[in-house]
Order: C-alpha cells, then structure tokens, then sequence
C-alpha cells in the first residue's frame, strides 16, 4: 500500500508541473514511467496477500468482518482489506505450580475444594486448536489471534475443574477416580470450547497435590 501511495504521489506532483511555463516535460518521462511502475507493484502486493501453513486469514473492510476466511497459499483481496491471520495448529496452555512451566510465571496451578472439604492443587495442560471455520466469529467476539487464551482458555478450564471437582474426595481424585475425574472435565469443557469456535483435544492433569496432613495419612495406612 505504500508503494501504491508513493506512486500516485508522483504522478500529482508530475500533473502540477505541466501548469509551469516552459516546464521541460520529457525530463519527467522516467520519474512517470517510475511513479506507473510503483502503482502496478503497489496494486499487485495489496491485493495478494499470503497465508502460512498452519494460519487461516480474515478480511476485515473497514472495521467489518464479513465471514470469508483464506486458507494457505496465495490469496486475491480487496486492496482496502486488512487481514488478521489466525494460528489454527495445535496450541497448548499449562497452568502449573513450577516456576516458569506454565503459561505465567510462579505458581499457577489450580487450587480445588474436595467434596470432604480439603483443598487440592493440580497442574494442567489443555491441548486444543481454534476450528478454521469459526475465525471469523471468533474475530468478531472475542478479538485477534491468541486473545482468546485468556479470555476463554484460562477462565472456563479453571471455572470447570473446579465446579466438577465437588463431587469427589480428596482421596477420591488422587487415586481410584481419577481417570473418571479426568474424562468427566474433558466433556465438560469440550462443550464450552465448542461453543466459542475451539476444539478442545485432550486434557492432561499431570499433578494432583493432596494437603500434607491427608499424605501421611495415606502413608500410615500404607505402613
């Protein structure tokens, strides 16, 4: 666009100068045949626009989005179109009580509240991908690519362990119902993910945390 703009700069400044007396107008046939050149160049790069593997674009038209999406490879635009590119590979988000592990720096696992009343801390790693098809929607309610790891990712993984983790012991979700726990979250947020153009796939909880006084217990029962 800015070659295009410089060009037609150009051949402004060239059409004021024929006003001139006595102006030697064919001292200006290279700086035309530059200033032409420079539009066509600025033409061609405004209207082809290349998405990379992996990416997905969305045209937006003055502020509007209007549904199209670009898929990988060289695509024809509009020239006024801005395009914000999506990443739609596989993107993982891990809140973890070990420094620097997860997403934010420090401790960001998840503290829960058994049913039995004892407080639990997990580490989690949620797996998922933005689905090509809902970029545009995704664009036009929650924002730009990766925005929405913390305004949908974070929130409803966190919101969801939580409000399952009620229905189960301490003892409960660190060993015989864990898998059960796991799966049952899975679905949970997957319907959640869905709903907001993400495809959720797979959940990992790498940790799960008891409080010390519920660990020595178990080992006493163990000795």
């Amino acid at each position: 666009m800015g070659l295009l703009i410089i060009g037609v700069i150009l051949l402004v400044v060239l059409s004021a100068f024929k006003s001139v007396p006595n102006f030697p107008l064919k001292s200006t046939t290279p700086i035309r045949i530059v200033a032409i050149g420079l539009i066509i160049i600025g033409l061609l790069s405004a209207t082809i626009v290349q998405i990379g593997s992996g990416e997905v674009g969305v045209p937006v038209l003055f502020g509007k989005v209007n549904g199209q999406i670009l898929n990988s490879g060289l695509n024809v635009v509009n020239p006024l179109c801005k395009v914000e590119m999506f990443d739609v590979k596989t993107q993982n988000y891990t809140m973890s009580a070990v420094h620097d592990e997860g997403e934010r720096v420090g401790d960001d696992a998840i503290r829960i509240l058994s049913s039995d009343g004892l407080e639990v801390t997990m580490d989690i790693t949620v797996l998922y991908r933005l689905s090509a098809a809902e970029a545009p929607r995704m664009l036009r309610e929650i924002g730009a690519d990766m925005v929405y790891k913390d305004k949908v990712v974070r929130p409803i993984t966190r919101t969801k362990i939580r409000d399952n983790a009620v229905y189960y012991t301490a003892i409960d979700l660190y060993s015989v119902k864990r898998e059960e726990f796991q799966n049952r979250i899975f679905t949970s947020i997957e319907k959640d993910f869905k709903q907001r153009g993400l495809i959720l796939e797979q959940l990992l909880v790498r940790n799960i945390s008891l409080p010390e006084s519920v660990k020595l217990t178990i080992e006493s029962k163990i000795n």
